[in-house]
């Protein structure tokens, strides 16, 4: 390959001398990749999660982190840590919630402050190996905007295995049907999905929901999801049911087809006894005038009108909270932080 012309003493003519110096220290920008993390007293596991996150920034090549840790108004020293290891690190860029808002409105603060050409988010408990970040980098660079990693099998209490066994079977068969089988909350998404999800601010939704529904080209790494590092899982049953819920009323219809069904069959059911009731009248078996046929219109009927009215009422109530537009989070303390508009398309 033939170099740059010379002059006849074998010197560099100015203009070419000025533009080699250009080219040789000239460097390509890194990736900014950020990773977004809800915390809800998660101080145990803190030290850890940051050590392992810095090993990860450090082996990765061509790519500049920063993590952004979203304290969902925890009662322990979580946001502390934060702030000691913040100071060292400006990598580490974290806010605290004025109260518990739940981890969907946390996903989606980290989700508005995330400045990075893709967005990673992980579970603060370290039973999501925050080693898988690299693959999911490349997978994204590879042209995938949205990068599931998906739980091949996981190490949880027997309760926990089965509710989230039921929820990921019903929410593959009536709302997505490639929602990955063992379900997923680590998720890396392209800078235009984080700026949708966070332009959506849903907020009694399901956030990984809006990740599917979002579509774009997906790819899926399964992994084996570890025990927790310390600490017990604060979702009670009360916070699984409303996840429950949130997730079907978000983006199903089942639940309000589900109540029409089941006032179908109680209707149908309540003719059939109602029939039964008229010709045990006429047989002479039904001592009392009127019990049996008040009973059959009081308990059916009333049964069905109430659980009609239930299903309609859960919709009518996320309804009212969207409309309000109440801000799906409040910040009260930050670090190393500063507001990134969401991107228009």
């Amino acid at each position: 390959m033939r170099g740059p012309a010379r002059a006849r003493d074998g010197t560099m003519p100015a203009g070419r001398r000025g533009l080699e110096c250009a080219d040789f220290i000239h460097e390509e920008p890194l990736t900014l990749v950020s990773v977004v993390i809800p915390v809800y007293e998660n101080a145990g596991v803190l030290p850890d999660l940051l050590d392992r996150l810095r090993d990860v920034a450090d082996r990765t090549p061509a790519v500049a982190f920063e993590f952004v840790f979203v304290d969902d108004g925890s009662g322990d020293d979580s946001f502390a840590i934060l702030k000691e290891r913040g100071r060292l690190d400006t990598r580490l860029r974290a806010l605290r919630l004025s109260r518990n808002f739940g981890s969907n409105a946390a996903v989606l603060a980290g989700l508005t402050y995330a400045r990075g050409e893709c967005v990673a988010v992980m579970t603060a408990d370290l039973q999501d190996p925050p080693e898988l970040i690299p693959e999911m980098i490349e997978l994204w660079r590879g042209g995938a905007e949205v990068v599931l990693a998906a739980r091949r099998s996981r190490s949880d209490p027997l309760a926990t295995r089965m509710f989230a066994a039921v929820f990921n079977r019903l929410f593959r068969r009536f709302v997505f049907s490639d929602f990955p089988p063992g379900g997923f909350d680590f998720v890396l998404v392209g800078r235009r999905v984080a700026d949708l999800l966070a332009r959506m601010a849903e907020r009694n939704s399901y956030i990984y929901g809006q990740v599917m529904w979002a579509g774009f080209e997906r790819r899926v790494l399964y992994y084996d999801r570890g025990p927790r590092a310390s600490g017990s899982s604060r979702w009670t049953l009360a916070k699984r049911l409303k996840y429950f819920i949130d997730a079907f009323t978000a983006f199903s219809y089942l639940p309000v087809r589900a109540a029409s069904l089941l006032g179908v069959l109680l209707a149908m059911a309540g003719f059939g006894y109602a029939a039964v009731v008229v010709v045990w009248h006429f047989a002479g078996r039904i001592k009392e005038p009127g019990f049996a046929a008040l009973m059959v219109a009081l308990l059916i009927v009333s049964g069905v009108q109430l659980v009609v009215v239930g299903v309609m009422g859960e919709y009518l109530w996320r309804v009212l909270e969207e409309s309000r537009r109440r801000p799906a989070f409040v910040v009260d303390q930050t670090l190393n932080v500063e507001l990134i508009v969401a991107r228009a398309d």
